[in-house]
């Protein structure tokens, strides 16, 4: 009887249990993360004007990528016969006192923003964060005060006269206004880590995670690090337009990207002098700055608003 009940299962009745379903934890963290972007991208495509920026930007880097196929001449090729023609059906935006078009100089100096905004608010960025990072979890007050204090003497110096400043001293080029722009953008990333970090580190999680046993690098990148993403994000949306207008005005003083690279803010400065004969040769480069930068703008705060969680209770 004994061995009867034993080969019939579990229970008087002999009947087998079916199998419990295995788990499956990834896949339901992915479709969680799946789910998130989601709703993410919904509520950022219902607010105001991110719909609008991102169109935009999009556009913006369809034309960067594209230019050697869009732009209708070269960055260098001019014609001294048609030197400052008025916009018309050959040159949408007119020429220059080179005979160069200013629809195609504006399309390739699209690159050059790009590029600026990409690497520069990426360096700025890693530093920064990794800066945060050890400022906000670290226990040692010393380490702690040295950095934030590093940060408070970057801070102390106007954005835009540090950047001249790194830039004179590096010299003219567009991988120092990169760096230029990179250095000065640290601080804010430094700061606004830190603060989420200081909010965070405290938590049961964490401290469960210092109980186990979990070292503290993986503590900052595998717990932390994830828990200050949304705010990095805005902050770097934001971060794309500071340097490209930086970028512009570094080349705008002479001190950016160097002929016969196309710059928006070279350009500006060039047309700056010829504004009563030819408006159209500083109208066409300053709309293209104003039209990005508001893009970017209207998308971090689209992104922000997309973010906080009491805007959709």
């Amino acid at each position: 009887m004994r061995e009867h009940y034993k080969r019939g299962g579990v229970g008087m009745q002999g009947t087998r249990t079916a199998a419990a379903p295995v788990a499956d934890p990834l896949g339901q963290q992915a479709r969680r993360r799946a789910t998130g972007l989601r709703a993410f991208f919904a509520r950022l495509m219902g607010t105001r004007m991110a719909p609008v920026a991102s169109f935009i930007i999009a556009l913006l880097v369809l034309t960067a990528v594209f230019a050697p196929i869009i732009a209708p001449y070269g960055v260098e090729e001019g014609d001294f016969a048609a030197t400052l023609t008025r916009p018309n059906r050959e040159h949408l935006m007119g020429t220059d006192t080179l005979g160069r078009d200013i629809f195609s100089r504006v399309i390739y100096g699209s690159r050059v923003s790009l590029q600026v905004g990409v690497i520069a608010v990426g360096i700025a960025m890693i530093i920064g964060t990794a800066f945060g990072l050890v400022a906000g979890y670290t226990r040692i007050g010393l380490l702690e005060s040295t950095i934030m204090r590093a940060m408070d003497a970057l801070l102390a110096f106007p954005t835009l006269v540090l950047a001249l400043a790194i830039t004179a001293a590096l010299g003219p080029s567009l991988t120092n206004v990169m760096i230029a722009v990179g250095i000065v953008g640290i601080p804010g990333y430094a700061r606004l880590v830190r603060g989420q970090v200081l909010s965070v580190r405290e938590r049961e999680f964490i401290e469960a995670a210092r109980t186990i046993g979990v070292s503290d690098l993986r503590i900052m990148l595998r717990h932390i690090l994830p828990n200050v993403t949304a705010p990095l994000i805005v902050q770097a949306s934001l971060g794309v337009a500071f340097a490209i207008l930086s970028e512009a005005s570094l080349s705008f003083l002479g001190l950016g990207v160097q002929p016969p690279t196309p710059s928006w803010g070279a350009m500006l400065a060039f047309g700056k002098d010829y504004l009563n004969h030819a408006p159209w040769m500083a109208i066409a480069p300053g709309a293209a700055i104003f039209i990005t930068v508001l893009a970017f703008n209207f998308l971090g705060d689209g992104i922000r608003d997309a973010l906080d969680p009491h805007l959709h209770r």
